[in-house]
């Protein structure tokens, strides 16, 4: 049969018309599929990254009242803390960045540039991923318990090889939270360069170092320069490291956390902080543009036996071994503190830290919740990278199209995710999206979406360009094709984006933290809370939870993903098709190609009479666990608040006095009708101001001036109506707030470790002016009240017993430079620092080292001289309209009627009539004698700037 008849149609009816037409078809199809998708990337780029993105900017410009000036810019730019934040964050994240890639190069030419043993870079391959599988919040917490004063590390040395606080501890976090990231560019590009230009030059006579350069070097240079990119913009964003081990090093990340959730959030102000961040996120974009055009392709890669050096693989071998070695030794106390009492006072073995796992159902439920959110995320991440890819690699839509795609990329590429997490709270707050499943993954799908579509962008263009324009040849449609086809070649990249995604979204809590409610929290979220709780055993053991699941999902990836001996039939067929058309063999052949796969009325395919009811039964399985997933990710299945009637009760309470307001409201009938998700004072504090009555809560437990604050600005809460207790003193009178009533009171003191002091030859302190006293330097920790309003209870007594002027001044620097390194963000911070036995002695919470006193740990505690200044918490219920709880009314009742009693057997101080003082209270209670308010908050916060700023000088 000829090329004529072929082109005339003659005598071929069973062949599709589009082979008979193919030469006198368009030269540039419609390729509507292709723009549908375009339009649902587009849409979903708008609506999850450059609207949210969008309102930072605008909120940027806002005043409290709306007004847009630029007040907020200016005041935050006369801060210099500011550039001191900045300046520092460059130097670290630069430093780290460069330690990183250097120790990846070596790394990555270990694996692919010396004769060292297989089983040696397998093992180095595998194990310079595992930081991947784990939060960065828990990379303080290891650096701690590993290197510090009573640290694994330390203990094993008899002394502590450096001081972790600071620019140290900041670059060795950075440097082991950015090495997976930098060893996988750098060890991907080594598999496309050329070895056989390595002989070549061996035999050119050419120096090593020579060879070195023009043969391995100089082809890298582009990934190395993107490499440093990539590892300065993570250690430049991450908040979860500088939060432990930074110190008074100040970095930008932990400017814009203060200002979102610190004890004033200031949204408005974070914004500020916000866009300046993303202003290196623009020249890096630029830079990588840049950086593309001295990327060396080499048309082939040759496959060639390197030349022997025994010395080079010695060298590089034991410095691989030693680098790994020294960044896995920082998370073997992750594998070994869940198996211990009491850290590191009681070193017995025990299983209760991990089976509290498996038998606290609130931990359960939030490791349910987190796998929920890992797949869904690499499902819908998976799906939405294909399109992308495909839109850009296997289509001939116009570069205006596919520039669109690959900006959005590297600008998602640079976005730090508490940004994107505090865009989606100004976007979404209100909104259907509001605390569901949906909305984290939504967040991290976009926040995690640049490196999944790079892969399979690079998978896509690989491939045969002509299969699209065969199989439709051959009469596949185009759906067809990508299913039949290019979806089978593309599975291995497919999955190790699934498995990307997953691991990602089971670490990540810089995005969400701002976005989870009650039934969505996720295991680092769950963290985030018991750091606050200083509940340390409890965050390791959770840490092993999530490098367990990952190292499980990573190694079926792995298994799944193994190199196949054969090709896919499908891919077989495709490629003889291909060549058929090419030397434009006999259309019959075609026919007879696509016939022996797919089956056509002459060529039928073996079929059994029940594959039409396999196919419809599988489809509708597949529908209804897609519905079922979909509407879990909206709570559905879940339950809200008004579809089964519970209450949601949001608190920053301590474990304590949560359980005393579950004792009360079980015995009073309301088991099971209530939901109680704790948060610390900051993120509680944040959601508060930031979503008003849109808050998912029906009641809330929290810092009384937060919650007059919230009033203020939102006018959010109900009078209560339910509260027959009448409150002592102020609280009492005609002009005490209505719409809350105080739960407990949080009392300041000082606490020492005994065995560090004695060891340490320090006398124990009676006032808060003997800290400031020069022997304790090095040995004290307090909170930055910035940080956490726990601090303010030490800055009431100095301000109220010495005033704010000279005296005040001199006493508070005093104790900022001895506290040096060690002053806390958190308010349960200084007490970690004592248990722990980094330092002797700190300020904090006095029913914290009550309870640890009781409990037998080396623990005691000191009423200051000047006073046990407090803080009172209270009760509110949610003023929602026709959508309020009725029951959360009788459950405030229920808190502070029936509940009391129990609540002062840990927080000692009355509050209402009829309570009498317990004999454990307080030596020398006492009360600031101003209001405490936002406004006298911030004056405070200002004095603690300034003699913080004056301490920092003195050293």
């Amino acid at each position: 049969m000829s090329v004529e008849s072929i082109q005339a149609g003659k005598q071929l009816p069973n062949i599709a018309p589009e082979i008979v037409n193919y030469e006198r078809r368009p030269s540039k199809p419609r390729q509507t599929e292709l723009w549908a998708l375009l339009a649902v990337v587009a849409v979903a780029f708008a609506a999850f990254l450059v609207v949210p993105m969008a309102l930072v900017v605008i909120r940027s410009f806002q005043t409290g009242d709306g007004a847009a000036t630029l007040s907020n810019y200016a005041a935050i730019l006369a801060r210099p803390e500011f550039a001191t934040s900045v300046l520092n964050s460059l130097k670290v994240a630069g430093a780290s960045a460069l330690v990183a890639v250097l120790l990846a190069f070596l790394l990555a030419y270990t694996v692919n540039c010396t004769n060292v043993p297989k089983g040696l870079k397998k093992a180095i391959t595998l194990l310079t991923q595992v930081p991947m599988l784990l939060p960065t919040i828990t990379y303080g917490f290891a650096i701690i318990y590993s290197f510090g004063n009573q640290g694994l590390i330390t203990r094993l040395l008899g002394f502590q090889p450096f001081d972790i606080y600071g620019f140290t501890g900041l670059l060795i976090g950075y440097v082991v939270y950015t090495l997976p990231t930098c060893f996988l560019l750098i060890n991907n590009s080594f598999r496309f360069v050329d070895k056989k230009f390595v002989i070549v030059s061996h035999i050119m006579g050419d120096k090593p170092w020579t060879t070195f350069l023009n043969t391995v070097l100089r082809p890298l240079v582009g990934t190395l320069a993107v490499a440093f990119i990539q590892a300065f913009f993570l250690a430049f964003t991450d908040y979860g490291i500088p939060t432990s081990v930074g110190g008074t090093y100040d970095v930008l990340a932990m400017t814009l956390y203060n200002q979102m959730l610190g004890s004033i959030p200031n949204f408005n102000r974070g914004a500020v902080i916000a866009v300046f961040m993303l202003v290196p996120s623009i020249a890096s974009i630029i830079l990588m543009t840049v950086l593309e055009r001295y990327s060396i392709r080499y048309a082939k890669v040759s496959q060639v036996e390197l030349p022997k050096g025994p010395r080079r693989d010695w060298l590089c071998g034991a410095g691989s071994v030693l680098a790994l070695a020294c960044v896995l030794s920082l998370f073997a106390v992750i594998l070994i503190i869940p198996f211990v009492a009491e850290w590191p006072f009681d070193t017995s073995f025990t299983w209760e830290h991990i089976t509290r796992l498996f038998t606290d159902g609130s931990l359960s439920s939030v490791y349910l919740n987190s796998l929920y959110v890992a797949v869904m995320t690499a499902i819908v991440g998976c799906l939405f990278a294909y399109a992308a890819g495909l839109v850009t690699s296997r289509s001939k839509l116009p570069n205006w199209a596919k520039r669109v795609v690959d900006a959005m990329s590297s600008v998602i590429n640079t976005v730090p995710g508490m940004v994107l997490g505090i865009a989606f709270l100004f976007a979404f707050s209100g909104g259907s999206l509001q605390n569901t499943f949906w909305i984290l993954i939504a967040a991290n799908v976009v926040h995690y979406f640049a490196t999944p579509y790079q892969m399979i962008k690079d998978s896509l263009s690989k491939m045969n360009g002509s299969w699209e324009t065969t199989a439709k040849l051959m009469g596949d449609s185009w759906i067809k094709t990508i299913v039949r086809v290019v979806t089978p070649n593309a599975w291995p990249t497919i999955l190790q984006v699934f498995g990307y995604y997953f691991v990602n979204a089971m670490v990540t809590i810089s995005a969400v933290v701002f976005l989870t409610g009650a039934r969505t929290q996720v295991i680092t979220t769950e963290i985030s809370v018991l750091q606050h709780l200083a509940e340390f055993d409890q965050i390791f053991a959770l840490s092993v939870l999530i490098l367990a699941t990952n190292l499980v999902v990573k190694g079926v990836i792995a298994l799944a993903t193994r190199e196949r001996g054969r090709a896919t039939v499908r891919e077989r067929v495709v490629q003889v098709a291909t060549a058929a058309m090419t030397v434009r063999r006999d259309a019959r052949l075609i026919a007879l190609e696509q016939a022996s796969v797919t089956g056509s009325p002459d060529f039928p395919l073996p079929t059994s009479g029940n594959r039409r009811g396999r196919r419809i039964f599988t489809g509708t399985l597949s529908g209804i666990l897609a519905v079922i997933l979909v509407a879990f990710g909206f709570g559905a299945f879940s339950g809200t608040a008004a579809a089964d009637g519970q209450v949601v009760i949001y608190t920053n309470a301590d474990d304590e006095a949560v359980t005393a307001f579950q004792h009360a409201l079980d015995a009073n009938g309301f088991g099971n009708r209530y939901v109680i998700q704790s948060f610390g004072t900051s993120e509680l504090g944040g959601k508060l101001l930031a979503e008003g009555r849109a808050l998912e809560a029906d009641l809330i437990t929290m810092s009384s001036y937060y919650i007059d604050s919230a009033q203020e600005r939102n006018h959010m809460f109900a009078d209560l109506t339910e509260v027959a207790s009448r409150p002592l003193g102020a609280d009492g009178n005609s002009t005490a707030p209505v719409w809350r009533r105080p739960t407990t009171v949080q009392e300041g003191a000082i606490f020492y470790n005994t065995t560090v002091l004695e060891d340490e030859g320090l006398p124990v302190p009676e006032s808060l002016a003997d800290l400031a006293d020069p022997i304790y330097e090095g040995q004290i920790s307090v909170t930055d009240m910035e940080g956490s309003s726990t601090g303010w209870l030490m800055v009431q007594a100095i301000a109220d017993a010495y005033g704010t002027g000279e005296r005040g001044r001199e006493i508070l620097t005093g104790i900022y430079r001895n506290a040096g390194p060690h002053l806390q963000m958190s308010g349960s911070g200084p007490l970690n620092s004592v248990r722990s036995g980094e330092v002797a002695i700190g300020f904090g919470l006095r029913h914290q080292a009550v309870a640890d006193k009781t409990e037998g740990l080396p623990i005691d505690y000191v009423d200051p001289e000047e006073g046990n200044y407090s803080l009172t918490e209270s009760v509110a219920v949610l003023d929602k309209g026709d959508r309020t709880n009725p029951l959360a009314q009788k459950m405030a009742g229920v808190i502070v009627d029936e509940g009391r009693a129990e609540l002062l057997e840990t927080y000692p101080v009355p509050l209402y009539a009829g309570e009498t003082e317990s004999a454990d209270g307080s030596a020398n209670p006492k009360v600031f004698p101003d209001p405490l308010t936002v406004d006298l908050l911030q004056e405070h916060q200002d004095f603690s700037e300034a003699c913080k700023r004056a301490a920092q000088g003195d050293r």
